[in-house]
């Protein structure tokens, strides 16, 4: 039986919790097996007794992303190379109200889980401190400090000075044009003085494993890239708003799929998060 058949109730709510579920683990993957999860659960409870079906929902997935989180961060610490979040694209009308991007979610891989959790659902979610205490089994009083203290940590990755959808696309298309036609002139005038490239590969794909830092050392990178892409030209797919930030999708060496997301601030790229890794790329893989 379908979700929508079974309960249009949480086929509404589906959305909401898997972006939920996404913030907090930064797998697709992951928030979809955290919700079906939920579902099954909710399937198994006694409905009729919830008087806020939502609020049920959402303590059932932050609890299993919270279980979640513990093997995800052992998978981590043995990851080959930088890890980036899977990315997602165009987000729609329901994920615009908030405004996490890529580099918040790299800075919330740095919070407790509980940290992550407070700091989401009161910052993210709207949802007050007593709530967030019943969810993760916590004094009211500690969740407020919970989130305060994840504030702290995450203030500097928060977008200072946001671009434009419009204005960011059209950054992201001169980039890429600069970049593949090994045009450094116009492609130098757009880097940040201590702009940083990271790359997650995952050990799958041939890919920086160390985060490449400062002007000089991403331009001559680049330098030798276009070298490169003038032997075997990248592939557009499309430019694309990814995880909050704009980019494009190209196909590599005729067949690696990657993503390239940029971090603009005052008209200068401060950082470039490229995705090879296809484990986190299947989505697109199937339609390029």
């Amino acid at each position: 039986m379908s979700e929508a058949a079974a309960d249009p109730n949480f086929s509404e709510l589906r959305p909401r919790l898997v972006r939920l579920a996404y913030r907090m683990l930064g797998s697709v993957a992951d928030a979809e097996d955290v919700v079906q999860d939920a579902w099954l659960r909710w399937l198994a409870a006694e409905r009729e007794a919830v008087r806020e079906p939502e609020v049920f929902l959402r303590t059932i997935v932050t609890r299993l992303c919270l279980n979640e989180l513990k093997s995800a961060r052992r998978r981590r610490e043995t990851y080959v190379g930088s890890w980036l979040p899977e990315p997602i694209f165009d987000a729609g009308e329901d994920d615009a109200v908030d405004d996490i991007t890529l580099p918040l979610m790299l800075a919330l891989e740095r919070l407790s889980p509980l940290q992550r959790a407070a700091f989401l659902l009161h910052d993210v979610f709207g949802m007050d401190f007593a709530a967030i205490a019943a969810t993760i089994g916590r004094e009211p009083a500690t969740c407020r400090k919970l989130a305060s203290r994840a504030r702290a940590r995450i203030h500097d990755a928060r977008p200072r000075f946001a671009v434009g959808k419009e204005q960011g696309l059209e950054f992201a298309t001169a980039f890429f044009k600069a970049s593949r036609t090994g045009d450094m002139t116009a492609l130098s005038s757009m880097l940040a003085e201590h702009v940083v490239v990271r790359a997650d590969g995952g050990g799958k794909v041939a890919t920086r494993l160390a985060p490449l830092v400062g002007y000089d050392a991403v331009l001559a990178y680049h330098e030798r890239l276009a070298s490169l892409f003038r032997r075997e030209p990248s592939r557009l797919v499309r430019y694309a708003i990814i995880d909050g930030l704009p980019g494009f999708v190209t196909v590599e060496g005729g067949e690696v799929v990657q993503t390239t997301a940029l971090h603009i601030e005052l008209d200068k790229v401060v950082a470039i998060y490229v995705t090879r890794n296809p484990d986190k790329l299947k989505s697109v893989s199937a339609v390029h």
